[in-house]
């Protein structure tokens, strides 16, 4: 880790191929043996070392074929293609866990288990993410396709609400949980039907999330 500091504030979208709740919350096994998924982090405001990156996006695309502490996963990194070059290096790094205590954020966690990191992509990150109304799209053209919304209750029609509190997370401390659809294309191509998906607030620095 170096000394250079960073801190990101925003909203985040992530939809897995898991059940809805996500079994890795509660230290289980990923529901159908391996771990897909794909997410975005909208940075309402941000910066790292000197380098501004308020309303930038970053988003990735993600697999593992097992638990994601087993390893072996790989990782499509996407940077907001507006970022200038100085920004792409800096979101590269937090996606990186660079400049970040060990087990700090999920960038960092999840970095120790990729086998393969793919070429950075950048390009056009159309997102949308509303926390509180669970409800997201994500639209990186030619990569990823996804969006997600509330659970519906069987019973009433009506959305349902239900929400993950970790005290201790790395990635959030409260988060809202609803359903998502993706598909994605590239050397991590995934069709991901009606699953989990969780929206959140993020507030996270190199030193960990801010709760």
């Amino acid at each position: 880790m170096t000394d250079t500091k960073w801190m990101i504030r925003g909203r985040e979208f992530i939809h897995c191929n898991c059940a809805y709740g996500c079994p890795c919350q509660f230290n289980a096994r990923p529901t159908h043996g391996g771990c897909h998924a794909v997410g975005v982090v909208h940075i309402d405001e941000g910066q790292h070392g000197g380098v501004k990156l308020d309303g930038l996006s970053m988003a990735m695309i993600v697999s593992w074929p097992g638990a994601i502490h087993e390893g072996h996963g790989s990782v499509v990194p996407i940077i907001d293609e507006r970022a200038d070059e100085k920004q792409r290096a800096a979101m590269l790094r937090i996606m990186s866990g660079e400049d970040t205590e060990p087990g700090a954020t999920f960038f960092q966690v999840f970095s120790t288990t990729y086998e393969k990191v793919h070429d950075p992509v950048f390009a056009k990150i159309d997102s949308e993410v509303d926390v509180t109304g669970r409800s997201a799209t994500l639209n990186v053209p030619g990569w990823i396709k996804a969006r997600g919304e509330p659970i519906i209750n069987p019973v009433s029609g009506q959305p349902h609400h239900a929400r993950i509190n970790l005290p201790s997370g790395f990635e959030y401390d409260i988060c809202e949980v609803g359903r998502g659809w993706a598909d994605t294309q590239g050397p991590i191509a995934l069709s991901i039907p009606d699953s989990h998906a969780h929206f959140s607030k993020v507030h996270m620095t190199g030193e960990g999330v801010v709760h």
